[in-house]
């Protein structure tokens, strides 16, 4: 009796330590990320991608997120180097590195960041990866934030379109700078973490972010008023990227889950939900907010940012033309999808 209760017990230290071992050589991928660990992406998207590819490779690949290991415009370089596996670029932060991407940036389209997010994936996947403006780096993922608005310190509520010449605003890049040089603003260009001690010091009168960044940067602290246009004054443009040789560092097993089941339009409908969301969230939580002052637009500022828009969409579809791209093609898939969303 003795004997089998010893075999028996170390059999299950067996299993237990054969358990440890396997749990101990499952392949983790290292995410760098710049925004505040509170932010949207950091406390909801990266948790739901780590599960996603835990589940799709029954546990042999899983992630870690780590925090300041290159600022957001170093990002790109930062992964095809190899210093990092994963992270997510904001195309603006990279100035004539990125064109084409500026397409789901325009203003018109009419939809929430999810069904942008995945129209993007199928425009980038039919038409734009052509342009091989990521090369280096290997896209796992498309997204965008909802529409975005002017958010202004205390004392420089606007009420008018008009209003907006002379402002000095925080500006991403990408649209973002076409917009505010359209409207007669001063771009300032820093990086979405430093918003919150850029208005703070009054180092600039405003910022063009999705609603959902009130949160995340804590804007209600330092921008209490909004001046909302309809469908937004742009989008803006993210890549999920990762460094190929990493991937190809994989069981060709995983790396068939994973392309199948994870990254492209997976990734993309569920990065651009986890954006949607958390807009819906913090506009519902800022008309609650007596703190909060919110201007929508009125139909005259509507129909004459409608005309800025137009002239943005041209200059931004000449630029894309040199790069070989139909954009007016490119624009029309993009509301088609976005239109028949599910």
């Amino acid at each position: 009796m003795r004997l089998k209760s010893f075999a028996a017990g170390l059999l299950a230290a067996t299993a237990l330590s054969l358990s440890a071992i396997s749990a101990d050589a499952a392949t983790k991928l290292i995410i760098s990320s710049w925004a505040p660990p509170g932010h949207g992406m950091n406390a909801q998207m990266w948790p739901q991608l780590i599960k996603m590819i835990e589940k799709a490779t029954d546990g042999r690949v899983t992630a870690q997120i780590k925090y300041k290991l290159a600022p957001p415009p170093a990002q790109f370089d930062l992964i095809q180097d190899g210093a990092a596996d994963i992270t997510w670029i904001f195309h603006g932060y990279n100035p004539g590195r990125f064109t084409v991407t500026k397409l789901i940036e325009l203003p018109g389209y009419e939809g929430g960041a999810q069904a942008a997010s995945v129209a993007y994936w199928r425009a980038f996947d039919k038409f734009l990866k052509k342009a091989d403006e990521h090369k280096g780096v290997m896209v796992i993922g498309l997204m965008t934030h909802g529409p975005g608005q002017l958010h202004t310190v205390k004392g420089k509520k606007i009420t008018a379109l008009s209003q907006i010449k002379g402002l000095k605003l925080r500006l991403g890049g990408g649209v973002s700078g076409d917009v505010g040089a359209a409207l007669g603003a001063t771009g300032i260009r820093v990086p979405a973490p430093k918003v919150y001690e850029t208005l703070s010091s009054h180092a600039a009168d405003g910022v063009m972010f999705p609603m959902e960044s009130r949160k995340g940067f804590k804007l209600d602290d330092v921008a209490p008023n909004v001046y909302m246009m309809p469908g937004g004054f742009y989008r803006g443009s993210f890549a999920i990227i990762m460094n190929p040789d990493k991937f190809k560092s994989l069981s060709a097993a995983d790396r068939k889950a994973l392309k199948e089941k994870v990254f492209g339009e997976p990734l993309s409908r569920m990065a651009g939900g986890v954006w949607e969301t958390n807009d819906k969230k913090v506009i519902a939580a800022a008309k609650d907010n007596p703190k909060v002052s919110i201007t929508m637009a009125s139909p005259q500022d509507q129909k004459a940012y409608a005309e800025i828009a137009a002239k943005i969409r041209d200059k931004v579809s000449a630029e894309v033309a040199r790069k070989g791209i139909d954009a007016k093609a490119v624009m029309t898939f993009i509301q088609a999808q976005m239109k028949a969303f599910k």
